[in-house]
């Protein structure tokens, strides 16, 4: 390409009424014409004033692309000569190392020809093995609102102008302290509002210094496999259990023990109890994602078996502020006297998940641990936002916003219990319901509930299934999870209408038998 057919070629592509700048087209174009070697290395440019009158633009607008080239290795300018394309063509012989050979051609003229490298496909075989695990079996959804996305508190709700008020108080005054890195365990007035929360909401027993601020569940997963377990070390999790929490163990190296669950919680088997795990992973107060409580019984069962055996407990307490019909239950930490259990839990189900504000309380003879590893490891800020949530909870705006939820998902459960009852009558088992976000829906064994799923998203509705909750591909239940929390009091019916028909079409047919 010479210098006149490359102002033609220019011409032709810039669009100047695109609302892309004419300097970032010009830019663009050049760069794209010496990558893919229309404009060859050694190539001279023309002069920023022809290249200018060419083109009909402002002189200066070609001086910076020209610039901004020789800036990024593109051309190379030498003052009295002009400007020439770089040669930035891969070091062949560097390449051809690292290359394995490509299969020889033959020309027209009988003599071999290499075959000209392809890009590599990607896909999942370029990742590592727990890479391909992670991704193989990831949980997380495109949407994350709507009828009925479990996990999901009704964000609207969120007392915004509130927040707005106290967040822009703290602005105005901009103390230096609270736009620096956080100090280990995060803001301490959050950690003794929380502290004095935690005792009277949870029965939770801790000092302000066992908290350490964490972005979420799972961060705080995160943190405690890294520095108490090793790759290969074992850890018990319920089965089924939350799809995040098991992803956080497997892509840490863990490998993973499911231990099934019954109406009293974690049931573990004999050939369980005979190799005892590093870690255990529970949720006591509300069981995702089936929502029964472990027991009296059980939670001392598991904190004996724990102290016999070192075995380090991690107690996911997510959602259980929002019980129905009793109040909210105490926490296994609460009982544990031993010191083997770390507590964690997060603020974006009271509140609103973009928060990303969690916390953890590790037992005290592991608190220095704890914060300098999170400090080390994550390089922790967002102090701003941990004082604002400190004045939330301090005014008492906490305690009355979670008293108002709790009573508005109530209203909300009990629309989607009596829409299930209208349409199903007793057919479909309604499970887990007694606390939490979401209910989940028992389907026929026949069924196949992923089906349900994919259907019910094409439908406009979306739901979780239940086998994407156990770790075998042979579920021991099928079923729906069905978040209520985030879908407005008049539209959960005619959701629900629409998930009807999707379970009648697609789960609630007889099996064909086999002939």
């Amino acid at each position: 390409m010479d210098t006149v057919i490359l102002s033609d070629w220019l011409a032709a592509r810039l669009d100047r009424a695109a609302a892309e700048p004419v300097y970032r087209q010009t830019l663009r174009l050049m760069q794209q014409a010496i990558l893919t070697g229309q404009l060859p290395p050694g190539t001279k440019l023309p002069s920023s004033r022809t290249l200018a009158e060419d083109l009909g633009i402002a002189r200066n607008t070609v001086l910076h692309v020209y610039d901004q080239l020789t800036a990024e290795g593109y051309v190379i300018s030498t003052t009295g000569s002009g400007t020439y394309v770089a040669d930035t063509r891969p070091d062949t012989a560097a390449v051809n190392m690292r290359r394995k050979p490509t299969v020889a051609s033959v020309d027209k003229e009988g003599s071999t020809a290499r075959e000209s490298p392809k890009p590599p496909k990607r896909d999942l075989s370029d990742l590592s093995t727990r890479g391909r695990r992670l991704i193989d079996k990831a949980g997380v959804s495109a949407k994350q609102w709507g009828a009925f996305m479990p996990g999901v508190p009704d964000v609207a709700e969120f007392p915004a102008r509130t927040w707005s008020r106290l967040q822009a108080r703290l602005w105005k005054e901009a103390n230096p302290d609270l736009l620096t890195y956080a100090p280990g365990g995060g803001y301490r007035p959050l950690r003794r509002a929380l502290s004095d929360y935690l005792r009277v909401a949870r029965s939770v027993n801790c000092t302000p210094d066992q908290i350490i601020i964490t972005t979420g569940i799972h961060q705080s997963i995160d943190l405690a496999v890294r520095l108490l377990t090793d790759v290969g070390d074992r850890a018990w999790v319920e089965e089924p259990c939350y799809w995040g929490a098991r992803s956080v163990l497997q892509s840490s190296g863990i490998t993973l023990v499911p231990v099934p669950v019954d109406d009293e919680g974690l049931n573990p088997r004999e050939q369980d109890l005979q190799q005892p795990p590093r870690l255990a992973l529970v949720t006591p107060s509300h069981q995702y994602p089936l929502g029964m409580v472990m027991s009296l019984a059980r939670r001392r069962t598991l904190l004996e078996y724990a102290r016999q055996h070192n075995v380090w407990i991690i107690e996911d307490d997510y959602d259980s502020e929002f019980r129905y019909g009793s109040r909210p239950l105490a926490s296994l930490q609460g009982l544990d006297d031993a010191g083997q259990v770390i507590y964690v839990g997060s603020l974006g189900k009271m509140l609103f998940p973009g928060l990303r504000i969690g916390y953890m309380i590790a037992p005290e003879h592991l608190v220095d641990t704890f914060r300098t590893g999170v400090a080390e490891l994550y390089r922790e800020g967002q102090l701003m936002q941990q004082a604002v949530m400190t004045d939330f909870i301090m005014d008492g705006h906490l305690t009355s916003h979670v008293r108002r939820m709790r009573a508005l998902y109530g209203e909300r459960r009990q629309i989607l219990i009596d829409a299930i009852t209208a349409r199903f009558g007793n057919e479909l088992p309604v499970m887990g319901d007694e606390a939490g976000l979401h209910l989940v829906l028992g389907l026929p064994d026949h069924a196949n509930d992923r089906a349900v799923t994919a259907a019910a998203y094409d439908a406009g509705v979306i739901v979780r299934p239940l086998a994407s909750y156990y770790s075998s591909d042979t579920p021991a239940r099928r079923g729906l999870l069905l978040g209520y929390a985030c879908v407005p009091n008049d539209k959960i019916g005619p959701a629900f209408d629409t998930l009807a028909r999707v379970i009648e079409q697609t789960a609630l047919k007889a099996p064909t038998r086999a002939a």
